[in-house]
C-alpha cells in the first residue's frame, strides 16, 4: 500500500505535469492575447482621439462665429459714429469719434486674423482626424486577422485547457493547503513554472545540479518530500513521473 508522503509526490507532480500541458497551450498563443489587447486599447485610442478632435473643430467654428458677429457689431458702430461725425460741434467730439472708429476697425482685423488662425487650425485638425482615422481601419484589419489567428488557436486547444483545469482543480481538492501554498510559491518563482522535477541523468530536472547517490535513493523511496539543495524544486524519482505523466495523458483525453 503506498505511503502517505508517496500520495503526496504524485499529488504535486500531477498538478505539475498539468501545469505543464496548460503552460504550452498558452506558449502555442504565444503574444496573440496580448497583441489582440494592445489593438483593441489603441483603436479605442484612435476613436477617443476622433471625438476629442471633432469637439475641438466644433469649438473653434462657434469662436468663429462669436468673431464673426463681433465684426457686425463693429460694423455697426462704425456706422453709428459716420453718422455723429456729421453732427460734432468741436474737435474735440470728433477726436473722440474718429478714435472710436479707429478702434473698431482694429477690432475688426483683429477678428479678421483670428478668424484666419481659427480656419487654419480647424484644417490640421481635420487632418489629424483623416489621419487617425485611416490608422484605425488599419489597426481593425490587424485586429481581425489577430483575432482569427487566436480563435482558430483557441477553438484547437479549448477542450483540452478546460479538461486540464477541471482535472486540476480536482488533484488539488486532495492537497493539503500547507504544501499547495510552497507548490504555488515555487512554481511563480521560476519563468519556466517548474515546481516538481524528476530526477534526470542523476540531475535536476529544474537547475541540473548533480544529485548525490544516496539522495537519489532517498528519493526513489518516497518515504520523504526532498528538495533540491540548490533550486529549492521539490524532487521525485523517474518513474513516478513517468507514471504520473500517462495517467494525466490517459485522463485528459479519456
Amino acid at each position: 500500500m503506498e505511503n502517505s508522503v508517496e500520495v503526496k509526490l504524485k499529488q504535486l507532480y500531477k498538478v505539475q505535469a498539468i501545469d505543464s500541458k496548460i503552460d504550452k497551450i498558452h506558449a502555442v498563443r504565444g503574444e496573440l492575447p496580448m497583441e489582440v489587447s494592445d489593438l483593441e486599447d489603441e483603436i479605442e485610442g484612435l476613436n477617443t482621439r476622433v471625438v476629442k478632435l471633432t469637439d475641438e473643430i466644433s469649438a473653434l467654428n462657434a469662436d468663429i462665429d462669436a468673431k464673426k458677429q463681433a465684426i457686425k457689431d463693429s460694423d455697426s458702430l462704425i456706422k453709428k459714429y459716420d453718422a455723429q461725425l456729421g453732427d460734432v460741434k468741436n474737435n474735440r467730439e470728433y477726436l473722440a469719434l474718429t478714435k472710436e472708429i479707429e478702434l473698431q476697425n482694429l477690432e475688426k482685423m483683429a477678428c479678421d486674423k483670428k478668424i484666419v488662425e481659427f480656419r487654419a487650425a480647424i484644417e490640421v485638425k481635420k487632418e489629424q482626424i483623416e489621419s487617425s482615422k485611416a490608422l484605425a481601419e488599419e489597426r481593425k484589419k490587424d485586429l481581425e486577422a489577430k483575432r482569427k489567428e487566436l480563435n482558430s488557436i483557441t477553438g484547437e486547444t479549448q477542450k483540452e485547457e478546460q479538461n486540464l483545469v477541471e482535472l486540476r482543480n480536482s488533484v488539488l481538492e486532495h492537497i493539503e493547503n500547507r504544501l499547495a501554498k510552497a507548490y504555488e510559491k515555487i512554481r511563480t518563482s521560476y519563468k519556466n513554472g517548474l515546481a516538481v522535477v524528476p530526477i534526470e541523468r542523476e540531475s535536476c530536472g529544474g537547475c541540473y545540479s548533480l544529485i548525490p547517490p544516496q539522495r537519489q535513493l532517498d528519493i526513489g523511496n518516497r518515504k520523504k518530500i526532498i528538495v533540491c539543495e540548490h533550486c529549492g524544486r521539490i524532487l521525485v524519482d523517474a518513474d513516478l513521473a513517468e507514471n504520473v505523466k500517462n495517467e494525466v495523458n490517459q485522463e485528459v483525453n479519456a
